[in-house]
């Protein structure tokens, strides 16, 4: 029964979704993350100096709307490199590689920022759901499980012992009316705050969050149980 009543709902989506990203990806690839930023920054010691931000930086829109060329979505977002490859043996598929791509960002000085950063692939999924006749999945419905995939992603993440220290979250609202530069600023605000984290100077207060940055405060879901899918309530939203 109350299989059922999830299912109806749809509630187990955005569940599935972020342990099948966890277990199939995420817990693959971050525990190596920090030995490729070693590798990359002993042949390029001045483009990774924060330690802090030695992290895989995973994009959460919640409108699921993900660009393949993140150079696309921004042209403040600039291609630089791949870190070093991965490569194992999976499910069947010989020398399969995982590797992610160093970026760099520029800011209002036009002063370059690095980090690894890409988008979380499950939202994908989500969104074709939602075009797809046969999901019968809503617009409406198609937030709901974005936010819940975060908050299930982030809950994960946080008891994952191999992966402490590897990532950050970025989980954000797209702006109503498009911004030229809204994706970089995002990522900025993220990797200030982890220079202050590392370099904190006590004179200055940190950077204020910018209105469309969620934390899991924010995003605080309730699901119903009951035999009618249910909208997930969000404070923030």
């Amino acid at each position: 029964e109350i299989s059922e009543m999830s299912e109806s709902s749809k509630q187990n989506v955005a569940h599935g979704l972020a342990w099948s990203y966890y277990v199939g990806y995420l817990k693959i690839v971050l525990p190596r993350v920090k030995k490729s930023m070693e590798e990359f920054t002993s042949n390029n010691p001045n483009l990774l100096a924060c330690r802090k931000t030695w992290k895989l930086h995973i994009l959460i829109p919640l409108s699921c709307d993900v660009y393949d060329d993140l150079e696309t979505a921004d042209s403040n977002i600039q291609y630089l490199t791949d870190l070093t490859e991965t490569t194992l043996a999976r499910a069947g598929t010989k020398k399969r590689v995982y590797k992610h791509s160093l970026y760099a960002i520029r800011d209002e000085e036009n002063e370059l920022w690095h980090c690894a950063v890409e988008y979380a692939t499950p939202l994908q999924s989500l969104y074709a759901m939602s075009q797809d006749e046969c999901a019968a999945f809503s617009r409406e419905e198609r937030l709901e499980q974005a936010k819940l995939f975060y908050r299930t992603l982030e809950e994960i993440l946080k008891d994952s012992k191999e992966c402490a220290g590897t990532y950050r979250l970025i989980a954000y609202e797209e702006p109503g009316e498009a911004e030229t530069h809204f994706l970089s600023r995002e990522i900025l605000w993220h990797l200030r705050q982890q220079h202050h984290e590392e370099f904190p100077v006590h004179e200055e207060t940190p950077p204020p969050a910018p209105s469309t940055t969620l934390d899991s405060a924010e995003l605080n879901l309730q699901i119903s149980m009951s035999d009618l899918p249910q909208p997930l309530r969000s404070d923030g939203f």
